[in-house]
């Protein structure tokens, strides 16, 4: 709480308000796919926006990466060109995991504390993050349809499982929603909806050399263009 008053010292009461949704398929060749928007006021008259959608493939298909952020920078130089690129560069960083120094998936956008002013007005910021949402489905029932119905073996559903996994280490260890979530007194059962139903943790894992599971392990790191790879 005290943090979140940090905007200013007569700030007493805050109000806030979001959409967050994640989607995890039971069909390993269909990433897990996160989006969440919010917005914070305080009775002292600050506010900001945050939020970013992510995506987490078991299996990193590059061509599809690259859709993936085609679709969002498509919609960030709408508003403004440097948008995307800072923001990739929040994602890279936010959805990485360092006790395995590893990223989450492919990344994509995050932000959070972008503040209404004279160069990023309120509506500016508000029909943004009101385009992700509603671009946000049409992204994942493009995935799904390209995916939903591969066939797949025991050993890649195992696979997706153990990936998996390290969502929930995310999750628990350092999603700041959740964090957030569970102090601020939420809905336990509705802050941990977000895990996948089924996991698995094998102690020092390593996939085959050369397989694609191990080529998806390599392609888990920050700073990867995906949209001119």
């Amino acid at each position: 709480m005290a943090k979140l008053l940090e905007e200013g010292t007569d700030a007493k009461r805050y109000a806030a308000t979001g959409i967050s949704s994640i989607i995890h398929s039971s069909n390993p060749f269909v990433p897990t796919i996160h989006m969440n928007v919010r917005h914070f006021s305080l009775d002292n008259g600050s506010e900001w926006f945050g939020g970013g959608i992510d995506l987490t493939p078991s299996y990193i298909n590059k061509s599809e990466a690259k859709y993936f952020h085609l679709k969002l920078k498509e919609i960030c130089d709408k508003y403004d060109p440097s948008f995307y690129s800072e923001w990739k560069v929040g994602a890279d960083d936010y959805f990485f995991l360092p006790h395995r120094n590893e990223s989450r998936g492919v990344g994509g956008i995050f932000f959070d504390r972008i503040k209404p002013n004279k160069q990023n007005d309120f509506k500016k910021i508000l029909f943004l993050t009101a385009e992700l949402t509603r671009t946000y489905p049409k992204i994942y029932s493009q995935l799904m349809k390209a995916n939903g119905k591969k066939s797949y073996s025991e050993a890649e559903k195992q696979w997706q499982k153990i990936r998996r996994g390290r969502y929930v280490e995310f999750n628990l260890m350092n999603d700041r929603g959740t964090k957030f979530g569970l102090k601020s007194g939420g809905n336990t059962e509705s802050i941990l909806v977000s895990l996948p139903a089924e996991v698995e943790f094998h102690y020092k894992h390593e996939p085959k050399k050369g397989s694609p599971e191990a080529e998806t392990l390599n392609l888990l790191k920050k700073g990867i263009d995906w949209i001119n790879q």
